[in-house]
């Protein structure tokens, strides 16, 4: 018989990936990933710019590459970051990844020895829990309100809990609620991080996809110690299937990080990495994010209104000013499990928000994505819902 490492106990498929094998058919309105729109990617300009990186310099992309990633690239994303996320940065402290969910794996094992403890919101991203399992932490839950993290309960536990290692957070549209920080939230989370000198996991895969309001500041720009370790994505604003994220922090840190990619997997993909460049060199990456902007920002307008015109009253659930997400909390009797199988009887799916508290508990509560769905489909998904939430009511 076979024997597998400890670590394997710790581990089980994604319930969401789970989901997604059963939501695939095309009669099945999906709120369960969170996935881009599909028919926003620039099929074929993307064609155009690997056409041009072929004819140019086809031998080198098809070669190994550096760890650190294609050098244009990352002067690329240091200028992006200097004006979408108020970070001034350079080339050489960027460090491209194969999708950010790869710098997840690397913070962990670079920070996390077995039983330190991680901080994190709760909920929090299951794609971080699952990331951060592997090297068997402690998970320490945050406390939230409905403007993210709350600072004094942050402040407390720092206080009182020992051999805190990393904190994660996503201040900006969380996955998976869509809640994002004020300023003066920003500003005591790092007056409180300066405090301690804890090193931070700022992830920042939705940034750029806000619909109203006021952009707020990075973390990272904040950063006076160089605690703060910047995630960054090229899936929810150009394409998913390049798998291409970044990680940005001090030399220090960042050489950390370079070790562990050499050991992963030597470098993300060159031919990627230089199509991609390509294609921001050639076209309008600005004008490009702002159509997705236009498109996921009436799409949660449609849902959280038909949320508001046909949910019971005993059902709270959140207004994101951007990202993909939108957060409901049920009657606390209701499992949004045995919820989540009755909607798919009526070719309706979403994910549970279980699986987002890695401590366990608030069955009661699910996510819904509403990127990937036009607005009469959401409409129909949402009002199949809330009828489903009535006739399960007490």
């Amino acid at each position: 018989m076979v024997e597998f490492s400890s670590r394997m106990d710790l581990l089980k498929g994604s319930e969401i990936r789970e989901l997604l094998k059963l939501t695939s058919r095309p009669d099945i309105i999906s709120f369960a990933g969170g996935l881009p729109a599909p028919e926003l990617f620039p099929v074929a300009q993307m064609e155009e710019a690997s056409k041009v990186v072929m004819e140019e310099n086809g031998r080198a992309a098809l070669q190994y590459s550096t760890t650190e990633g294609f050098p244009r690239l990352r002067q690329q994303i240091a200028e992006r970051m200097g004006a979408k996320n108020n970070i001034k940065t350079d080339a050489d402290h960027i460090l491209v990844t194969s999708g950010s969910q790869q710098g997840l794996d690397f913070a962990a094992r670079v920070f996390l020895n077995k039983g330190d403890v991680v901080l994190l919101e709760s909920p929090s991203y299951l794609g971080a829990i699952n990331a951060f399992k592997a090297c068997e932490p402690k998970f320490v839950e945050v406390p939230t309100d409905n403007g993210g993290m709350i600072m004094e309960e942050l402040d407390k536990i720092l206080a009182t809990t020992k051999n805190v290692k990393m904190i994660y957070v996503i201040p900006d549209f969380q996955n998976p609620t869509g809640r994002t920080w004020d300023l003066d939230r920003r500003h005591k989370f790092m007056e409180i991080i300066n405090k301690y000198e804890i090193p931070v996991i700022e992830d920042n895969p939705y940034g750029e996809l806000r619909f109203e309001g006021k952009s707020m500041p990075a973390l990272k720009s904040l950063d006076t110690k160089g605690l703060v370790v910047f995630l960054g994505t090229f899936s929810k604003i150009l394409a998913p299937g390049y798998r291409l994220g970044w990680v940005f922090a001090e030399t220090e840190i960042l050489s950390k990080f370079n070790f562990m990619e050499q050991a992963a997997s030597l470098q993300a993909s060159t031919i990627g990495q230089m199509e991609t460049s390509k294609w921001i060199d050639m076209f309008d990456l600005d004008a490009h994010v702002a159509e997705i902007r236009k498109v996921y920002g009436k799409r949660r307008s449609v849902m959280v209104d038909t949320m508001a015109k046909e949910l019971p009253d005993c059902c709270e659930f959140t207004r994101p000013d951007g990202g993909l997400f939108t957060w409901i909390v049920l009657p606390e009797y209701m499992d949004a499990k045995e919820l989540q199988m009755k909607c798919l009887e009526k070719k309706v799916a979403f994910v549970p928000g279980g699986s987002f508290f890695p401590n366990g508990g608030h069955e009661n509560t699910l996510r819904l994505n509403y990127s990937c769905m036009p607005e009469d489909k959401i409409v129909t998904g949402i009002t199949a819902l809330a009828q489903t939430i009535k006739e399960n009511l007490k």
